[in-house]
């Protein structure tokens, strides 16, 4: 009876979970390996009797790792922290996610987050356009990106080969009133889409293109180093990835995975992620140096599943828009 009583109090205090937070935990995560040894350390500063090994790619290679684990049987994971929730909603169909419906996800916006609980948004990594200050003009807009004077002078990321710019194709085609029409614009003005995000901000810092469609924090990081170099929140809105998190069905510490959501939902972990240079999705939280007030921002929806359903006529559409 005392037993039961104490067992019954501690799950209602949350000092249960708290206790099976403990053993090894599995991560796979398409973050920097900076962020992630510091999402990691901060996680095993408050969970001190949880070890945690992670493994860190691109989110097309860490995906292509797990694939192959679960072709043998054997997937190794307990945790995901990667790029998309496009690839989430992929897993989620195929029923490879935990749900988690005790998450606290009240601070945040019911958009960002699986209504049926099994990822999370953690950020947003939005994409908008940079520019070298030696541009002759300031984009506002991403329809400036089409303008006589920026003919073959704008580099972008190619949605071919990386997941946030294909979600952001997806986002702009489904948001501006010219559609798909406006890649087409891009494509006569000269704009040739390789490589990705990283390859546009050297090209842009370097002069040898003056605009970009990039991701947010990279830019802001660089000028702040002193490159030559502006981010724009163009006036439309910006797409955003929001790096979620999940729970693989397969874990084998699902507290300990339980916990690491927890953390990374809380203040504490936002604060971590505004610390890193990102805008933390959790309302409340201060945005990094460098960025406007969170109210500025217009951030574009897209459907997920939608873009997960025709991510082939997405590509051939930006291929024969680009003409590559």
């Amino acid at each position: 009876m005392r037993s039961s009583l104490l067992a019954a109090l501690m799950l209602a205090t949350g000092l249960g979970a708290a206790h099976a937070a403990e053993g090894k935990l599995v991560l796979y995560t398409s973050q920097p390996n900076t962020d992630a040894q510091q999402t990691v350390d901060a996680f095993m500063a408050k969970n001190p009797g949880v070890t945690v090994e992670w493994v860190r790619d691109g989110t097309p290679k860490i995906m292509a790792k797990l694939r192959a684990e679960i072709e043998a049987g054997a997937p190794q994971p307990d945790l995901l922290l990667i790029a998309d929730v496009v690839t989430m909603e992929g897993l989620k169909k195929e029923g490879r996610l935990m749900a988690y419906p005790q998450a606290d996800i009240t601070a945040f916006e019911g958009a960002q987050m699986d209504p049926d609980k099994t990822y999370f948004s953690t950020k947003l990594i939005t994409t908008g356009i940079v520019y070298n200050t030696k541009a002759p003009f300031v984009p506002q807009s991403w329809l400036d990106l089409a303008k006589p004077e920026a003919k073959g002078l704008v580099a972008i990321p190619s949605p071919l080969t990386s997941g946030a710019a294909l979600i952001h194709t997806v986002t702009l085609t489904e948001n501006l009133a010219e559609g798909w029409k406006f890649y087409q614009d891009l494509g006569a003005n000269g704009v040739q889409a390789s490589g990705g995000n990283g390859d546009v901000l050297k090209a842009v810092a370097g002069g040898d293109k003056l605009f970009g469609m990039i991701v947010d924090y990279m830019p802001i990081r660089e000028k702040a180093k002193g490159a030559p170099v502006e981010f724009v929140f163009p006036t439309e809105g910006v797409s955003a990835v929001t790096e979620p998190v999940a729970i693989l069905s397969t874990a084998k510490n699902p507290d300990a995975a339980k916990a690491f959501v927890d953390f990374i939902l809380s203040e504490d972990g936002q604060k971590l992620a505004s610390s890193q240079g990102y805008i933390p999705a959790r309302a409340g939280v201060a945005l990094p140096a460098g960025y406007p007030d969170r109210a500025a921002i217009k951030v574009l929806s897209y459907d997920a599943a939608a873009a997960l359903a025709n991510e082939t006529a997405n590509k051939e559409k930006f291929s024969e828009a680009l003409g590559q």
